[in-house]
């Protein structure tokens, strides 16, 4: 029995992911399922019930699909948080499960960090900016003394559930950012030259921190005087990007740092990807974003963190295993190599 794969398992929000990790902490293709409402966002206990329904077909074809045995497991790690609480309490019951029938060590891990360190993994960074963008999150965040530090984040909502209010207002189903995302590139693609003029929004920053709702509701309103749907999605992205960008850059001036690194959902669109590339490039930094498989919420980060912590000495005993949805970033010692 070689018990050198760790399970991972993702369940923070909409998206239910069984991932694994080899003895080498190579990650392999996640087994997910992701809710898609038909009509307005997500509700919590829904999703839950969707990660219910789904689990164990998923974990079955994770195993199938890398020709394992649940006797190859030796260790399962689990989101305990931040995220909806009704669907973190899924996947943290479902690895104490089978960390109980297989009498393997249980890991609990920060979500945000695991973001972090599959990019360090998967990009090859050693000491980065972290620019996390995702629904629930908007953060920079660099390590200093042995955690990672929040040096700014959203004062309202993060910036991916921003684009998808806004998408919803009209008429998009979720995941409404891919589709915003779309209807810019295909306006600037018939506006060549275009500039933004008549389509200014309010400035998201505030100091390092940043403030979306206003330039949602200042979107809404150039759609209620007339201005076209594709170039106000062209215009959101621009503003709010460039506020994400702008932090960004100051967390790499204050801090002397040299690498930028995009996580989240919102870290798969090329036009936030293009604008990191090119403030990078004039500081003479660089900028870098996992593959996109490993930007959306996945479980083999999950497995990679739980991997990396028991390694150096952690392990959650089922007493401190509960779930806590208001977990922060700078809340998790990082006794690990950075």
């Amino acid at each position: 029995m070689s018990r050198s794969w760790t399970l991972g398992i993702e369940s923070t929000a909409h998206t239910l992911s069984f991932g694994l990790v080899d003895a080498h902490g190579e990650p392999t293709a996640a087994s997910s399922s992701t809710v898609s409402p038909d009509e307005g966002g997500i509700h919590p206990r829904e999703a839950a019930d969707h990660h219910k329904d789904a689990a164990q077909r998923l974990l079955a074809q994770l195993l199938e699909d890398n020709s394992l045995s649940p006797s190859d497991l030796g260790a399962v790690a689990y989101s305990q948080g931040p995220g909806l609480g009704p669907c973190l309490r899924v996947g943290a019951a479902i690895a104490r499960g089978i960390s109980s029938r297989l009498d393997i060590p249980l890991i609990g891990v920060n979500h945000c960090v695991a973001h972090i360190e599959i990019g360090r993994q998967q990009c090859g960074c050693t000491d980065p900016i972290l620019l996390y963008v995702s629904g629930g999150n908007t953060q920079v965040i660099a390590h200093l003394d042995g955690r990672y530090r929040v040096l700014g984040e959203t004062l309202d909502i993060g910036i991916g559930n921003m684009l998808d209010k806004f998408a919803r207002a009209q008429g998009i189903p979720f995941p409404g950012g891919p589709v915003i995302e779309k209807l810019a590139k295909e306006w600037l693609a018939e506006n060549d030259g275009a500039s933004l003029e008549g389509l200014e929004l309010p400035f998201a920053v505030r100091g390092m921190d940043l403030a979306f709702s206003g330039v949602m509701t200042a979107a809404q309103r150039l759609l209620d005087h007339g201005a076209e749907l594709g170039a106000v999605c062209w215009s959101l992205q621009e503003h709010a990007f460039a506020a994400c960008v702008e932090i960004a850059e100051r967390a790499l001036a204050h801090t002397g740092k040299s690498e930028l690194l995009l996580g989240g959902g919102v870290a798969c669109n090329n036009r936030l990807r293009q604008m990191c590339q090119l403030m990078a490039g004039e500081r003479e930094a660089t900028s870098h974003a996992p593959p996109r498989m490993y930007c959306i919420d996945n479980g083999s980060m999950i497995a990679l963190l739980g991997m990396i912590e028991l390694r150096h000495g952690r392990r959650t005993e089922l007493s401190h295993s509960a779930v806590d949805q208001y977990l922060r970033t700078d809340q998790t010692p990082v006794t690990w190599p950075v």
